[in-house]
């Protein structure tokens, strides 16, 4: 009876752990070609939140997710134009900004790095709420060519180190050149189940 039980309580983790990412919106991209271990992919364009921090590495991750959350869940200015009746009202309010993924970690050097949250498409930059807190800044990133090798369980500081390198190693032996930072995509929030966690680097190519 335990061991069925534990199997029950794993399965419904795994299915939870899926389920609560299904709809969750994602950066449009075309699949250009699956190679040994890594995919290459082109993307169209799409805006960020991001937020630049220093600290070690899971400090300083969690510390960026903080405050770029705090963006999407509320702490910004709703700004709209209305057309002229009577009477004239002007307010400013708090809007929630609906959750996508991945979460994108961007190391500059040892001690810093910048997370970014990928914005729904229905926004424009002319229609995005606008921070109220000057370290959220609001990017686009125009259309790029990429590698993606992906993975799962827990993006420890030394897995993504150990997956960069083996990422690096491949498209280097494929004869490709890089054409930006490294960065590591999180497609899971806490608590998912390691096994089923989507996790990615990201280098983009000439």
């Amino acid at each position: 009876y335990v061991g069925a039980a534990v199997f029950v309580l794993l399965f419904i983790w795994a299915v939870g752990s899926y389920l609560v990412i299904r709809n969750i919106e994602e950066p449009k991209f075309t699949l250009v070609e699956s190679k040994t271990g890594y995919d290459i992919r082109d993307y169209e364009p799409y805006i960020i939140a991001e937020t630049d921090v220093t600290g070690d590495y899971n400090d300083a991750t969690s510390n960026g997710f903080r405050i770029i959350a705090d963006y999407i869940f509320g702490n910004n200015t709703s700004r709209s134009s209305i057309a002229m009746t009577a009477p004239v009202l002007e307010s400013k309010s708090s809007e929630k900004i609906a959750m996508t993924v991945p979460v994108i970690d961007t190391e500059k050097d040892e001690n810093s790095r910048t997370i970014s949250f990928v914005l729904p498409s229905e926004y424009t930059l002319e229609t995005l709420p606008m921070p109220n807190n000057p370290q959220v800044t609001i990017t686009q990133v125009d259309s790029r060519k990429v590698v993606v090798l992906s993975f799962t369980w827990y993006p420890t500081a030394k897995r993504v180190e150990s997956k960069k390198k083996e990422l690096l190693a491949l498209i280097e032996k494929d004869g490709l050149e890089v054409d930006g930072e490294i960065q590591v995509a999180r497609y899971n929030p806490p608590l998912s189940m390691p096994l089923v966690l989507r996790n990615e680097i990201i280098i983009p190519i000439k």
